[in-house]
């Protein structure tokens, strides 16, 4: 058992704990534990009364040390019609006044169809009928694009949100790209999520989404580019290329294409030992890196390669 003076010293923690008193109401919900006040740590849940469904917000809080519930964002919306009269009146002969009204589910209209256009998907209740929160998705026929939103819900009014346009979508005849070229150009008009599909001349690199698209504001996709190879700089050199060691004027006449790299041989003078360099191409640019010393014809004869001296340490 506790010592008095232990327990003491707890009754009085627990005394200076904040509490949180009766949480904000929320319209047309009610909370399952209704109280004056609440301790730290305790947590509520709001459900929404018979008729209404919940749209957004949490629905469960707790109670912080701060004492203050959190900002309550929670809504619900009604999902049943009453039909009747919303009032009864208890009369002098103790029976209420009129016929109790009914609560009937909230039904929408069969949907409109936008002008070339059909519904993809639609969720019906059992009965075949468009209740409260159904949905109903659209598609436009070819060459048609949709504008607005593909999706529309039925409403706690009993009416379908904002139904989308179907407009036909033409684009101009697509031009081709520098260095490349439309692959099988045979159709004379495009419309709506038509493509064409770029390649590009020998030795160049295709740079970007191969193909280009017919966009609902008429316009192409952005189209690809066509990148430019690199000659390497220099007659008489030995490189290092795909993890192979080659001669720059026999193996690599033709150069690299763009975005490869190769590896230059340099010498460190002190140590008298070989290092590479890299460099890369970028669409016809390659820099030969400043410690690469071309040997000629014959300063070959007296002159050893840097690639053919001891590695220098890493």
């Amino acid at each position: 058992p506790l010592s008095p003076i232990l327990s003491l010293s707890r009754d009085l923690v627990v005394s200076f704990l904040p509490v949180c008193h009766k949480p904000p109401e929320v319209p047309f919900a009610t909370v399952d534990v209704d109280k004056r006040v609440y301790e730290v740590g305790e947590e509520i849940t709001y459900t929404c009364d018979p008729g209404y469904s919940h749209q957004s917000g949490s629905r469960k809080y707790t109670c912080p040390l701060s004492g203050k519930w959190p900002i309550n964002r929670m809504r619900c919306i009604r999902k049943y019609i009453l039909h009747g009269t919303d009032t009864s009146q208890c009369m002098a002969d103790g029976q209420w006044s009129g016929k109790l009204p009914e609560c009937q589910p909230v039904t929408c209209p069969p949907p409109s169809l936008p002008e070339f256009g059909v519904i993809s998907y639609h969720k019906l209740t059992p009965g075949n009928e468009s209740v409260f929160q159904d949905i109903i998705r659209f598609e436009c026929l070819p060459s048609f694009a949709l504008f607005g939103n593909e999706t529309a819900t039925c409403m706690a009014n009993g009416n379908w949100s904002d139904i989308p346009e179907c407009r036909y979508v033409k684009c101009p005849h697509p031009t081709g790209i520098e260095n490349g070229f439309i692959n099988f150009e045979v159709r004379r008009t495009y419309h709506y999520m038509d493509s064409v599909d770029f390649g590009c001349q020998p030795h160049y690199v295709l740079d970007g989404p191969r193909e280009s698209r017919c966009e609902k504001t008429g316009s192409w996709s952005i189209k690809p580019t066509c990148k430019a190879p690199c000659k390497i700089p220099v007659k008489k050199a030995t490189v290092l290329y795909n993890g192979r060691k080659i001669k720059v004027q026999k193996d690599l006449k033709e150069g690299i294409q763009h975005a490869e790299t190769i590896f230059f041989f340099c010498k460190n003078e002190i140590k008298k030992c070989g290092y590479t360099i890299p460099t890369q191409c970028i669409n016809g640019q390659l820099t030969v890196p400043s410690c690469f010393k071309e040997i000629g014809i014959f300063a070959a004869i007296w002159k050893t390669d840097p690639a053919d001296l001891t590695p220098c340490d890493p």
